[in-house]
């Protein structure tokens, strides 16, 4: 089922970046996808995303429902009309929102896991962290600043911003296909996040990723975006 247009606005959008070996995420891609390599690695990450005011393009804000999300992330390709796309496979979606996790899959994109949300915004510092109903767990502390993580594969704070303005198109995981949606921004601006910590136990899993195989790259901070997401044709 083809979804209306849905208008929101991003209250705020966290995207924890990792480089990961190919070898060892490659597993984890299914057909038609493949990893869209960077300088060599696979780039794979979380999406922690709190929307406000969802609701089919149109109708008023106050008929909008809002929610905390989270979304793992990895970069792929695939052929499509005899040329290369590009976007991100999502193996899975958390979410706050119990509705969230009825209509996913059947009427919006994607399964949905039920999840507790704990969250803690106080002026430039962000804690959030969150336990979903199959214990999947995730947990971040970061702070806004102006200096990009010298440390990153991408080199700047525009390269990143570059590349993952490219991930718009998301598929995920639904019975026998991939769900697709895509994420129409009003305009795209993101700023660097000084991280004191961050875990997950998706990408902690030695049994997806062998130890050593991954590491965290850089986070990216979004916020107060007004956006329109689109259902595509699935896969």
């Amino acid at each position: 089922m083809k979804i209306p247009a849905i208008h929101g606005y991003i209250d705020r959008r966290i995207l924890i970046n990792y480089t990961a070996d190919p070898e060892a995420v490659k597993n984890i891609i299914p057909s038609p996808f493949r990893l869209k390599l960077y300088k060599d690695k696979a780039i794979v990450g979380i999406c922690l995303i709190r929307l406000k005011h969802i609701k089919p393009k149109g109708l008023p804000d106050f008929l909008g429902i809002s929610s905390e999300n989270g979304a793992h992330r990895i970069a792929v390709e695939w052929d499509e009309d005899g040329q290369a796309r590009e976007g991100v496979f999502i193996p899975r979606r958390d979410t706050s929102l119990r509705f969230n996790t009825i209509v996913g899959g059947r009427i919006f994109p994607g399964t949905h896991h039920l999840a507790k949300f704990n969250v803690v915004e106080t002026g430039e510092n962000f804690h959030i962290d969150f336990t979903s109903s199959d214990d999947t767990q995730i947990s971040i502390d970061a702070t806004k600043t102006s200096q990009f993580n010298k440390k990153s594969i991408f080199g700047s704070l525009e390269n990143a911003s570059d590349f993952f303005e490219k991930g718009e198109l998301g598929y995920s995981p639904n019975k026998k296909k991939f769900d697709g949606l895509k994420l129409q921004a009003y305009n795209w601006q993101v700023s660097a996040l000084d991280v004191t910590n961050v875990q997950s136990s998706f990408f902690e899993n030695e049994k997806l990723f062998p130890k050593g195989s991954i590491q965290f790259d850089n986070a990216l901070l979004m916020t107060k975006i007004e956006h329109e997401w689109h259902s595509v044709a699935g896969k």
